[in-house]
Order: structure tokens, then sequence, then C-alpha cells
């Protein structure tokens, strides 16, 4: 948890918050691409990459 406050407080004293929305996105995937590896739906989702 201390790497997400680390990463936080750099955001927002470098003015850097546009990085949010790609690290959301990014973990999304990845968080996706994890828990469809074993499931009826992998097949449909490997597609869309």
């Amino acid at each position: 948890m201390e790497f997400l406050s680390d990463l936080w407080k750099y955001m927002r004293e470098r003015k850097k918050l546009w990085l949010l929305p790609l690290i959301i996105i990014l973990l999304f995937f990845g968080i996706l691409i994890v828990f469809s590896s074993g499931s009826a739906i992998a097949p449909f989702i490997y597609t869309l990459f």
C-alpha cells in the first residue's frame, strides 16, 4: 500500500494526474485477463487482443 500512496503523491505533486486513467485501464485489462483465463469466455476475450 505504500507504493500506491507514493504513486499518488508523485502524480499530485508533479501534476501528472493524466496518468491515473492509464493506470486504471491497465489494471482493468490485467484483472480481466487473469480472471478469464480459466473460464468459458476466455476465447471471446482473447479475440479482443
